[in-house]
């Protein structure tokens, strides 16, 4: 039978944590473990021995029981955004080598793969040895800012070693009912959300859409969401103040804002807790469940993660809550590298076996870490300063009338970069105000050279600003 149920992926499919019917509710579909774990076998069966099972990766079951099967087969799971274009599907199909394409039952069959779709009747009272922890989970492809996207390799151990750090983080237990309503084809949504839950033994409610009204309606005790999802959930104060009985309220894959982490602590009376972490590194940073929740920090670093902070020399910068530098880390939640890139594997890792997260970031005192953004469009080099684009954004948040805003560093030819400010406002309030507001606030070398009022920013699917579109318009 292989590994004992200690040492599997997917502790809680071997039984003892209890099974409802409903242990598993994914977008009105709701299952038991038992029957999860009965088709997600006979699936497995069907894949077993294929170089990597690719998920066409929507909202649903026969996701979940397509991810579940190639775990348990012990072939990589590669999860194919739905809303790929032929282009992207193409690069990621013959990139990731997945000679077999999982879909549900309205889906359409996928040219160049051989597409099969998940049964969720199926039922197979087979078994498989544990795959050693070495084995790659999953390929999840990340998109850089220039060329194809790039496959990390996601190892079963790391996976684990993640569930575990965030389970003693946030006190996460067989007793909670985890809700969100994320991507599937993400960490966020697929491995934390999924997994995470198939691993602690708490209960899975997937709302399909993470509307405001769907999140009060699931009563749950630990929820997940990303910025859009929690400022609308704070826009709306009945739905709000329905998650008032929940345990804890979860944001990552992009910096919260401020003013959303204090209205959403009012209305439910739970500060949010926020974390940190990439495609690459799985979840390393997060505030504890039983800890200070500080609005615009993400934290400490999770249990065997290593964090540091180097400048662009190379040297160590101070853990002095102001001074920026690129933030690397290092310990078991790491990937393996991206597939057949040896290229963008050697610029990703220093000779010290640190992984470069590209992303630039402070460190207290006290060792909280506050992520100021990406190196590459939010660390702005002004007139011999260095200045983050997430303080500046912090900033202009502050001011009543602005509900949103985006910092980027464009091309100047007296300055090297400056600092321009798209921002989504209410009411009169004008670009000269705002650059006013910000410069009594903060440094005035970091005040915005130009303030562009939109009436939204463009963002992906987990929250994201797109900077680089905000940089093509600057």
């Amino acid at each position: 039978m292989g590994l004992d149920r200690g040492q599997r992926l997917l502790t809680a499919l071997e039984g003892g944590y209890g099974d409802a019917a409903d242990a598993l509710r994914i977008n009105g579909y709701a299952m038991s473990r038992e029957r999860l774990l009965g088709a997600a076998t006979a699936l497995a069966e069907r894949v077993a021995g294929a170089p990597a099972l690719a998920v066409l990766a929507r909202p649903t079951a026969e996701t979940v029981v397509a991810v579940v099967g190639g775990l348990l087969a012990g072939v990589p799971v590669v999860p194919l955004p739905p809303d790929s274009g032929p282009k992207e599907r193409g690069h990621i199909l013959g990139d990731s080598g997945a000679s077999l394409l999982a879909v549900g039952g309205g889906d359409a069959p996928v040219e160049g793969v051989e597409t099969f779709r998940v049964e969720l009747d199926a039922h197979s009272g087979g078994s498989f040895a544990e795959p050693a922890p070495e084995r790659t989970a999953f390929v999840l492809y990340t998109s850089g800012t220039t060329g194809a996207p790039k496959g990390a390799l996601i190892q079963r151990g790391a996976v684990a070693a993640d569930l575990d750090a965030l389970a003693a983080a946030w006190q996460w237990t067989a007793e909670d009912t985890l809700v969100h309503g994320l991507p599937l084809f993400h960490v966020h949504g697929l491995v934390l959300g999924v997994l995470g839950a198939l691993r602690t033994g708490s209960r899975l409610v997937h709302t399909g859409r993470p509307t405001p009204e769907a999140y009060a309606g699931a009563r749950g005790s630990l929820y997940f969401g990303v910025p859009t999802v929690w400022s609308r959930v704070a826009a709306d104060h009945e739905s709000a103040q329905a998650l008032a009985s929940a345990r804890l309220l979860v944001s990552g894959s992009a910096p919260l804002p401020v003013p959303v982490f204090e209205r959403l602590a009012a209305l439910t009376g739970r500060a949010p807790v926020e974390r940190y972490g990439m495609t690459e590194s799985l979840i390393t940073v997060s505030t504890r469940a039983d800890g200070e929740r500080r609005p615009g920090s993400v934290g400490l670093p999770l249990d065997g993660v290593r964090t540091r902070l180097v400048g662009e020399d190379s040297t160590a910068v101070p853990h002095d809550g102001e001074t920026v530098g690129e933030l690397q880390v290092a310990g078991p939640t790491l990937f393996a590298g991206y597939l057949n890139r040896p290229d963008a594997n050697a610029e990703s890792w220093t000779a010290d076996g640190w992984f470069r997260t590209g992303d630039v970031a402070v460190i207290g005192p006290d060792g909280f870490h506050r992520i100021v953004g990406r190196a590459s469009v939010d660390l702005i080099k002004s007139g011999g300063y260095r200045i983050g684009a997430g303080e500046v954004e912090s900033a202009l948040r502050d001011h009543p009338a602005v509900a949103d805003a985006a910092v980027v560093g464009a091309p100047d030819p007296d300055l090297g970069q400056a600092v321009v400010a798209y921002v989504v406002a209410d009411g009169a309030v004008t670009g000269d105000q705002l650059t006013a507001f910000v410069a009594e606030r903060l440094s005035v070398h970091k005040r915005p050279r130009r303030v562009v009022l939109v009436a939204e920013l463009p963002r992906n699917a987990m929250g994201k600003v797109l900077k680089k579109q905000l940089l093509d318009l600057a």
